[in-house]
């Protein structure tokens, strides 16, 4: 398999990850008024391509290791179970985010869903090993919840300013003020799922029977692709917004959305391996303990300025909710620079 042996390149990759993962939902927003539920069986199918098409072509090229087929055979059968759970969890949070980027857009729903999985998966790793300053780790942690407070506000604010502009212009269905919760909440939920299914992924690696990038990729994939079809039947009959689906509505959609829900999931599955690849370089290679932290978690704030400068899901919002909006990116950021500095200060100790 290739695996990046150089400081430059794990850099490479670990930017490459970052947009990957900040970019991806913007497949989703260029497809038009399609319904997250059937935008979500190609974003899987695109997961599951990308993922064996590069496991058999990277995976399988280079010295570094074993190939990909004598990897995924060596791995224990636990490890493989870990790498397809892990791809299972991450798929019904992902897809609960989905569905809260339905109702809040991607600025509110990353901040919000990926904040609070920031939050979970620092707290898990503190509680597993106890590694890092954990006064650092809780001040990060209580400036990346204040981001969500902003986020949410931000968000609550903007739809009230919607709703009375739509009442004015005599469009508004309803004179009751618009209610913020339910994006919210589905943004908090995702979170929580979300923050939780990396330690999965990094017992299906770990070990001398562990699997290397590709082929973690690769039964993660599995668990995301097979799990779609669970878990988007239950989305599909109790939708957050609109009318119940039928599967075979999938068939009503365009070639250009087919293909815009592939592209989706493919870009994420290379953010994934590229991600895991980066990972799995030498101690002598990897990036900076401050820059890799930043970068490997900072895709949130990428997806939220897609949101606010490319599909200005603000427009028309006043300084308050302008205010607020730079607030939650300032300390979101703030957030991850406090945490990336925890386990340089307990060494320096």
């Amino acid at each position: 398999m290739i695996l990046p042996q150089t400081q430059a390149a794990v850099l490479f990759l670990t930017i490459l990850s970052l947009f990957c993962w900040g970019s991806w939902a913007n497949s989703y927003k260029l497809a038009g008024k399609w319904r997250y539920e059937l935008y979500y069986f190609d974003f899987a199918a695109g997961v599951a391509l990308a993922a064996f098409l590069l496991a058999f072509t990277l995976g399988n090229l280079g010295y570094d290791g074993f190939s990909f087929m004598d990897d995924l055979m060596h791995a224990g059968k636990r490890q493989w179970l870990y790498g397809f759970m892990g791809g299972v969890i991450f798929n019904l949070g992902n897809m609960i985010l989905m569905s809260a980027i339905s109702v809040t857009g991607m600025a509110v729903a990353f901040l919000v869903g990926i904040g609070v999985a920031t939050i979970a998966g620092t707290t898990l790793a503190y509680a597993a090993s106890s590694t890092g300053n954990p006064a650092l780790l809780f001040l990060g942690c209580v400036l990346i919840a204040a981001a969500v407070v902003a986020a949410s506000l931000a968000y609550r604010f903007h739809a009230v300013l919607k709703h009375e502009e739509l009442a004015r212009a005599g469009k508004a269905a309803s004179t009751r003020r618009p209610s913020s919760i339910k994006g919210i909440v589905l943004a908090l939920v995702s979170g929580l799922l979300l923050g939780s299914f990396f330690p999965l992924v990094d017992k299906a690696r770990e070990g001398d029977i562990g699997l290397g990038p590709y082929a973690v990729a690769a039964v993660f994939a599995i668990g995301v692709f097979l799990s779609t079809f669970v878990f988007n039947v239950f989305l599909m009959n109790l939708p957050v917004e609109g009318e119940p689906l039928e599967v075979l509505d999938i068939f009503k959609s365009t070639p250009k959305q087919h293909l815009l829900g592939l592209a989706g999931g493919a870009l994420w599955c290379i953010g994934m391996v590229t991600s895991l690849a980066a990972a799995s370089a030498p101690a002598a290679a990897q990036v900076g303990t401050v820059a890799g932290y930043f970068l490997a978690h900072g895709f949130a704030l990428l997806a939220a300025l897609w949101g606010i400068l490319l599909w200005r899901e603000f427009k028309g919002s006043d300084v308050r909710v302008k205010t607020l909006a730079v607030l939650m990116l300032l300390l979101f950021a703030g957030g991850l620079l406090v945490i990336s500095q925890a386990p340089l200060q307990v060494r320096a100790a």
